[in-house]
Protein backbone atom coordinates (compact mmCIF):
# COMPACT_ATOMS: atom_id res chain seq x y z
CA UNK A 1 0.00 0.00 0.00
CA UNK A 2 1.17 3.81 -0.79
CA UNK A 3 2.75 4.85 2.59
CA UNK A 4 2.64 1.96 4.53
CA UNK A 5 6.30 1.11 5.77
CA UNK A 6 6.95 -2.73 5.60
CA UNK A 7 9.98 -4.07 7.59
CA UNK A 8 10.84 -7.45 8.35
CA UNK A 9 8.52 -9.47 10.77
CA UNK A 10 11.03 -9.14 13.30
CA UNK A 11 10.54 -5.66 13.62
CA UNK A 12 8.24 -5.03 16.11
CA UNK A 13 5.93 -3.54 15.01
CA UNK A 14 6.04 -3.25 11.54
CA UNK A 15 3.91 -4.41 8.71
CA UNK A 16 5.25 -7.19 8.05
CA UNK A 17 5.48 -8.32 12.01
CA UNK A 18 1.67 -7.84 11.73
CA UNK A 19 1.37 -10.14 8.34
CA UNK A 20 2.97 -12.41 10.51
CA UNK A 21 1.48 -12.29 13.90
CA UNK A 22 -2.21 -12.67 11.78
CA UNK A 23 -0.67 -15.56 9.68
CA UNK A 24 -0.17 -17.04 13.08
CA UNK A 25 -3.49 -16.38 14.53
CA UNK A 26 -6.43 -18.85 14.86
CA UNK A 27 -9.97 -17.44 15.20
CA UNK A 28 -11.75 -16.09 17.47
CA UNK A 29 -9.57 -14.20 18.49
CA UNK A 30 -10.22 -12.94 22.34
CA UNK A 31 -13.75 -13.06 22.18
CA UNK A 32 -14.11 -10.27 19.89
CA UNK A 33 -16.86 -11.65 17.82
CA UNK A 34 -20.31 -12.72 18.94
CA UNK A 35 -19.46 -12.95 22.69
CA UNK A 36 -22.52 -11.93 24.52
CA UNK A 37 -26.54 -13.45 24.10
CA UNK A 38 -28.36 -10.39 23.85
CA UNK A 39 -28.18 -6.75 22.16
CA UNK A 40 -28.26 -5.42 25.58
CA UNK A 41 -25.34 -7.29 27.10
CA UNK A 42 -23.42 -6.36 23.83
CA UNK A 43 -23.93 -2.66 24.00
CA UNK A 44 -23.52 -2.62 27.96
CA UNK A 45 -20.40 -4.18 27.24
CA UNK A 46 -18.92 -1.80 24.77
CA UNK A 47 -20.59 1.45 26.62
CA UNK A 48 -18.44 0.30 30.26
CA UNK A 49 -14.87 -0.39 28.34
CA UNK A 50 -13.20 2.04 26.35
CA UNK A 51 -11.32 5.02 27.13
CA UNK A 52 -9.46 4.70 30.87
CA UNK A 53 -11.16 1.37 31.37
CA UNK A 54 -9.05 -1.56 31.18
CA UNK A 55 -10.54 -4.59 29.69
CA UNK A 56 -10.13 -6.32 32.88
CA UNK A 57 -12.31 -3.95 34.60
CA UNK A 58 -15.11 -3.91 31.40
CA UNK A 59 -15.36 -7.55 31.97
CA UNK A 60 -15.53 -7.10 35.59
CA UNK A 61 -18.18 -4.45 36.14
CA UNK A 62 -20.49 -6.15 33.13
CA UNK A 63 -20.81 -9.67 34.75
CA UNK A 64 -21.66 -7.74 37.92
CA UNK A 65 -24.17 -5.77 36.58
CA UNK A 66 -25.31 -8.93 34.13
CA UNK A 67 -25.78 -10.90 37.72
CA UNK A 68 -28.00 -7.99 39.04
CA UNK A 69 -30.12 -8.22 35.98
CA UNK A 70 -29.67 -4.60 34.27
CA UNK A 71 -29.72 -6.41 30.90
CA UNK A 72 -32.65 -8.37 30.95
CA UNK A 73 -35.74 -7.82 28.05
CA UNK A 74 -37.76 -4.82 29.86
CA UNK A 75 -35.53 -3.89 32.55
CA UNK A 76 -35.00 -0.89 31.71
CA UNK A 77 -33.31 0.32 34.77
CA UNK A 78 -32.75 3.96 35.38
CA UNK A 79 -29.32 6.30 35.68
CA UNK A 80 -29.58 6.18 39.35
CA UNK A 81 -30.00 2.41 39.94
CA UNK A 82 -27.03 1.53 37.47
CA UNK A 83 -24.78 4.45 39.33
CA UNK A 84 -25.40 2.63 42.60
CA UNK A 85 -24.13 -0.70 41.41
CA UNK A 86 -21.26 0.98 39.15
CA UNK A 87 -20.20 2.25 42.80
CA UNK A 88 -19.41 -0.91 44.10
CA UNK A 89 -15.40 -2.39 43.75
CA UNK A 90 -15.09 -4.90 42.21
CA UNK A 91 -12.18 -7.49 42.21
CA UNK A 92 -9.45 -8.17 39.95
CA UNK A 93 -7.20 -10.93 40.61
CA UNK A 94 -6.34 -10.11 44.40
CA UNK A 95 -7.50 -6.36 43.88
CA UNK A 96 -10.41 -4.34 45.13
CA UNK A 97 -10.94 -1.56 42.12
CA UNK A 98 -13.54 1.11 41.81
CA UNK A 99 -15.00 1.95 38.41
CA UNK A 100 -13.90 5.22 37.33
CA UNK A 101 -16.78 6.91 35.35
CA UNK A 102 -20.11 5.77 37.45
CA UNK A 103 -21.92 8.10 36.80
CA UNK A 104 -21.28 9.30 33.07
CA UNK A 105 -21.66 5.70 32.24
CA UNK A 106 -24.64 5.20 34.06
CA UNK A 107 -26.68 7.79 32.21
CA UNK A 108 -25.83 6.42 28.81
CA UNK A 109 -26.50 3.04 29.75
CA UNK A 110 -29.67 3.59 30.95
CA UNK A 111 -30.62 5.66 27.90
CA UNK A 112 -28.61 3.22 25.74
CA UNK A 113 -30.92 0.50 26.78
CA UNK A 114 -34.72 1.78 26.65
CA UNK A 115 -34.16 3.05 23.26
CA UNK A 116 -32.55 0.14 22.02
CA UNK A 117 -35.91 -1.69 23.19
CA UNK A 118 -37.92 1.27 21.66
CA UNK A 119 -36.62 1.74 18.12
CA UNK A 120 -33.73 -1.83 17.76
CA UNK A 121 -31.17 -0.85 14.93
CA UNK A 122 -31.87 -2.75 11.68
CA UNK A 123 -29.90 -5.70 11.75
CA UNK A 124 -29.73 -6.43 8.25
CA UNK A 125 -27.29 -4.36 7.02
CA UNK A 126 -24.06 -3.59 9.75
CA UNK A 127 -23.37 0.12 8.10
CA UNK A 128 -27.41 1.10 8.96
CA UNK A 129 -26.86 -1.32 12.13
CA UNK A 130 -23.91 1.19 13.18
CA UNK A 131 -25.42 4.80 12.02
CA UNK A 132 -28.12 3.78 14.31
CA UNK A 133 -26.49 3.16 17.37
CA UNK A 134 -24.37 6.21 16.59
CA UNK A 135 -27.56 8.36 17.92
CA UNK A 136 -27.37 6.88 21.17
CA UNK A 137 -25.93 9.28 23.85
CA UNK A 138 -22.10 8.97 23.76
CA UNK A 139 -21.64 6.66 21.48
CA UNK A 140 -19.65 7.29 18.88
CA UNK A 141 -18.31 5.48 15.60
CA UNK A 142 -15.27 3.40 17.73
CA UNK A 143 -18.03 2.43 20.45
CA UNK A 144 -20.55 1.68 17.45
CA UNK A 145 -18.17 -0.35 15.22
CA UNK A 146 -17.59 -2.62 18.53
CA UNK A 147 -21.17 -3.46 18.59
CA UNK A 148 -21.80 -3.88 15.13
CA UNK A 149 -18.48 -6.49 14.96
CA UNK A 150 -19.71 -8.30 17.98
CA UNK A 151 -23.08 -8.62 17.68
CA UNK A 152 -23.06 -9.11 13.50
CA UNK A 153 -20.05 -10.40 12.90
CA UNK A 154 -19.32 -8.17 10.64
CA UNK A 155 -16.32 -7.05 8.66
CA UNK A 156 -17.80 -3.94 7.03
CA UNK A 157 -16.89 -2.08 10.18
CA UNK A 158 -13.25 -1.56 11.78
CA UNK A 159 -13.09 -0.59 15.41
CA UNK A 160 -10.18 1.83 16.08
CA UNK A 161 -9.19 2.33 19.41
CA UNK A 162 -5.97 3.88 20.47
CA UNK A 163 -4.40 0.69 20.44
CA UNK A 164 -4.79 0.23 16.12
CA UNK A 165 -4.21 3.95 15.58
CA UNK A 166 -1.16 4.20 17.47
CA UNK A 167 -0.22 0.68 15.43
CA UNK A 168 -1.40 2.63 11.92
CA UNK A 169 0.79 5.39 12.43
CA UNK A 170 3.78 3.50 13.18
CA UNK A 171 3.78 2.11 9.93
CA UNK A 172 2.80 4.85 8.08
CA UNK A 173 -0.70 4.00 7.52
CA UNK A 174 -2.13 6.60 8.74
CA UNK A 175 -0.83 10.16 9.06
CA UNK A 176 -1.01 13.02 11.58
CA UNK A 177 -2.59 15.06 12.10
CA UNK A 178 -5.64 12.85 13.34
CA UNK A 179 -9.29 14.42 14.46
CA UNK A 180 -11.59 11.84 15.92
CA UNK A 181 -14.39 11.32 15.32
CA UNK A 182 -14.29 13.84 12.05
CA UNK A 183 -11.21 11.49 10.67
CA UNK A 184 -13.06 7.80 11.27
CA UNK A 185 -14.32 6.72 8.64
CA UNK A 186 -11.19 8.16 6.17
CA UNK A 187 -9.39 5.97 8.58
CA UNK A 188 -11.56 3.06 8.49
CA UNK A 189 -11.17 2.68 4.65
CA UNK A 190 -7.33 2.70 5.10
CA UNK A 191 -7.14 -0.01 7.62
CA UNK A 192 -9.74 -1.87 5.57
CA UNK A 193 -7.50 -1.95 2.84
CA UNK A 194 -4.53 -2.88 4.75
CA UNK A 195 -6.42 -5.95 5.36
CA UNK A 196 -7.06 -6.75 1.70
CA UNK A 197 -3.64 -6.37 1.22
CA UNK A 198 -3.27 -8.84 4.13
CA UNK A 199 -5.58 -10.87 2.94
CA UNK A 200 -7.06 -11.14 6.28
CA UNK A 201 -9.96 -10.28 7.59
CA UNK A 202 -10.37 -6.90 9.73
CA UNK A 203 -11.93 -8.45 12.82
CA UNK A 204 -8.66 -10.84 13.00
CA UNK A 205 -6.13 -7.83 12.18
CA UNK A 206 -7.44 -5.69 14.85
CA UNK A 207 -8.00 -7.82 17.51
CA UNK A 208 -4.20 -9.21 16.92
CA UNK A 209 -3.37 -5.57 16.48
CA UNK A 210 -5.48 -4.91 19.87
CA UNK A 211 -3.80 -7.40 21.86
CA UNK A 212 0.02 -6.97 20.58
CA UNK A 213 0.02 -3.28 21.28
CA UNK A 214 -1.89 -3.29 24.48
CA UNK A 215 1.08 -5.55 25.63
CA UNK A 216 3.89 -3.86 23.90
CA UNK A 217 2.39 -0.68 26.05
CA UNK A 218 2.01 3.08 25.82
CA UNK A 219 3.97 4.96 23.42
CA UNK A 220 3.42 8.55 21.39
CA UNK A 221 0.49 9.12 19.22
Amino acid sequence: MPGVRWGRPEWVPSAAFWAFMVGRASEPVDGFVGREVSLAHEIGFCLLGGYGITAEVNHAVHRALAADGIFEPGRRPGADEIEALLRRPVRIGERSVRYRFPKQRAGRLADALTLIETDPPPSSDALAFRRHLMRLPGVGPKTASWVTRNWLGSDEVAILDIHIIRAGLLIGLFERPIRLPRDYEALERRFLQFCVALDAKPSLVDAVMWRAMRNIGRGPV
